[in-house]
This record gives structure tokens, C-alpha cells and sequence, in this order.
């Protein structure tokens, strides 16, 4: 049976999620390895989020030390469970994002995906999000049509919810086409904030967020920004919600202590990640989350509050480890670049219709 590995690094930037499946009718999760981000190049992949000199070639020597930690992980994944390059059919490699601006007409991921394929042996394929684009569409999320895959029953109306450094909704309905959106940020302010006044990556099971107050004018004022009242097809990143963002909301408010502005922003991404919900989806009977904000406890609790009368669940209860599922999509996506099977929806990205996603770099 066809073998994938999938590897994902996300907007968080802590590290390299690597996934191997088993792909024929269903999904099979077989074995997963993380590898976190080096310092260094954390600092300057975050870098180039903005601009700045000499970006050319501080991206191409950004994205080969990527590769070559990528490659230390697949190698690592394979030596573990017993495997060759040769038993893997593709890497489907995501890259990192450093600029997404699709009302712009363009995305950019970096990764060196031809050096990828000279450090693995295996086949490479890369590039998913600009066809999309190229299409009219936002090219993001990609993940709904392997939710609606995954975790789809045919029978309740769900919302699979992924929290990364953002926030992406897929809503399964049995009666329509698997829709989606981003909703906003994730952990991406509360990592940053964090970060700040505590030189912490991220903020333990919520706990720093829990000790402090809401303060509902800074609540009211983030919410405010129109991205949250856009309606779909709508995508977003470090180009519109980062810390200058949030600093200049802060700068026309009193004074708040740094723990009450970590609740507030809890509050304001569990709030955001609701209404977008309950806007697009009436009726949500579960809500399954994914990501590193399943692991946040304040949070899940807060969006159970928000929901009274559904279930909202780490996607663990429904058998798949939360972790893993975004590294297990691009997984999916290489198989269904390397089938001709069209994975991007319009109903979730705008664009002009179905594509089939990705650049090959053949072994």
C-alpha cells in the first residue's frame, strides 16, 4: 500500500511536524516524528515575515538550512520504523509561509523542495498553495477537503477546528459541499505576548491567561478590526495580526497588566473562532480541535462555553491525534497531486474551480 510522509511547519514556527500514512481508501496514521525549530533559523524565517534588506538571499539560505532539518527528520522517521527511501512514494512538504497577501495575488512558502529531494532520495512535492491563488482563490486553508475526508460521518453537521498560529474552520455538513475559512488568530498574539514578558514560547495549558481579567474595552477594540466581520472566503496572517497590531491597540487604552491582556486575547481568539461558527454553520454538534491549541486548556474550556449543546473534542476522541493532522493532510495532498485528483475546494478558497495542487520534484 502507497506510503506518504507529510511535514508541516506552521505559523507558530516551533517545529517540524512529520507524519507517515498509508493512503488507499482511508487515511491510515502509521508513525510521526517532531523535530523542534533550531533558534536560529526560527529567527530567521520570523525575519522574513517582514520586510527587509537583502531578502533574496536571506530566503534561499533560510530555506536550505529548512530542507536540511527536514530531510535530519524524514531520515530519522524512516531509521526508526525500519524503512528505505524507496518505500516512501512522496514527501509532501508544506514549507514555511512567509508572506501570504492573496488580495495581492500572490503566497510564498520556502523550503527548498529540489534539495529536499536530493537529501531524502524520495520524490518531493511542494508548492500547494499558489495554483489556488493562481486560480482566483486564497489558497488557504487546504486542510477542509481532507477534514471532510477524515472526519466526515454522513450524518452529524461538524465543525473541525485547527488552532495553529491561526485559526482555520472546516464545517462538515452532510447536506452541502465541506466549506471553510480562516477565523483569525490562534496562538500566534498569545505565543508572541508571552514571549515578551515572560521569554516563554507559549502559554502552558492557558494558565498565564487564566490568572488574569478580560478587560472588555481591549476585547471590544481587537474585535473591531474588520477582518473578524469579512465574510468568507477569507484567509489571514503575520501581514495583518502581530505584535506592532496589537500595540497599537493597546496604545489607545489605559494601562492593563500583561496577564489580563494574555486573557483578553484568549478571549477575543476563542470568541472569534465561535461567531465566525455560528455565522457560517447553525446547528454545530461537534466541534473537533486540532493543532497546539488542543492542548490548551483554558482555551477548549472557553470554547465549550461559547457552544452549550456541542461537543467540542480534541480530534484525538475521534482517533486521530490532534498533532499530527495538519502534517498528515500534505501527506494526503502529495497522494492526490500524484493521482490527478484535484484537492482544493472553491467553496473554500473562492477559486475559479477545482485544481490539482502541488510541483513535483521527482526523485
Amino acid at each position: 500500500m502507497p506510503r506518504y510522509i507529510g511535514v508541516m511547519s506552521g505559523t507558530s514556527l516551533d517545529g517540524l511536524d512529520i507524519a507517515l500514512i498509508e493512503q488507499e481508501q482511508h487515511t491510515s496514521l502509521l508513525a510521526t516524528h517532531y523535530l523542534p525549530m533550531p533558534d536560529d533559523l526560527r529567527a530567521d524565517l520570523l525575519a522574513l515575515c517582514s520586510p527587509g534588506p537583502d531578502e533574496l538571499a536571506r530566503s534561499a539560505i533560510a530555506e536550505q538550512h529548512w530542507a536540511r532539518l527536514a530531510a535530519q527528520g524524514v531520515h530519522a522517521l524512516l531509521s526508526e520504523q525500519n524503512l528505505n527511501p524507496a518505500d516512501i512514494r512522496a514527501i509532501g512538504s508544506h514549507g514555511q509561509t512567509v508572506r501570504h497577501e492573496p488580495a495581492r495575488g500572490f503566497t510564498v512558502q520556502i523550503g527548498n523542495p529540489a534539495l529536499l529531494t536530493e537529501l531524502t532520495g524520495i520524490t518531493v512535492v511542494a508548492d500547494f498553495r499558489r495554483r489556488d491563488v493562481a486560480a482566483g482563490g486564497q489558497g488557504a486553508p487546504l486542510v477542509p477537503a481532507f477534514h471532510d475526508a477524515l472526519f466526515s460521518d454522513g450524518r452529524s453537521r461538524r465543525a473541525v477546528l485547527n488552532v495553529g498560529g491561526f485559526s482555520n474552520l472546516s464545517l462538515l455538513d452532510p447536506s452541502k459541499p465541506v466549506h471553510g475559512f480562516d477565523s483569525g488568530p490562534g496562538n500566534v498574539l498569545l505565543d508572541a505576548w508571552i514571549n515578551r514578558h515572560k521569554g516563554l514560547a507559549y502559554d502552558r495549558n492557558g494558565e498565564w491567561a487564566a490568572s488574569g481579567q478580560v478587560t472588555a474595552d481591549l476585547l471590544s477594540t481587537l474585535l473591531s478590526d474588520p477582518f473578524f466581520t469579512t465574510q468568507g472566503p477569507k484567509s489571514t496572517g503575520r501581514e495583518l495580526f502581530n505584535l506592532p497590531w496589537l500595540d497599537q491597540h493597546l496604545s489607545q487604552l489605559p494601562a492593563i497588566a500583561p496577564a489580563d491582556v494574555q486573557a483578553t486575547l484568549l478571549e477575543m481568539t476563542a470568541q472569534s473562532i465561535i461567531a465566525s461558527l455560528k455565522n457560517a454553520q447553525q446547528g454545530t454538534q461537534q466541534l473537533l480541535v486540532c493543532g497546539g491549541g488542543a492542548h490548551n486548556l483554558t482555551l477548549m474550556q472557553r470554547l465549550a462555553e461559547l457552544m452549550p449543546g456541542c461537543t467540542v473534542a480534541s480530534t484525538g476522541d475521534y482517533g486521530v491525534a490532534a498533532d499530527w493532522v495538519e502534517a498528515m493532510a500534505f501527506a494526503w495532498l502529495a497522494h492526490c497531486c500524484l493521482e490527478g485528483i484535484p484537492s482544493n475546494r472553491p467553496s473554500v478558497t473562492g477559486a475559479k474551480g477545482l485544481r490539482i495542487l502541488g510541483a513535483i520534484y521527482p526523485a
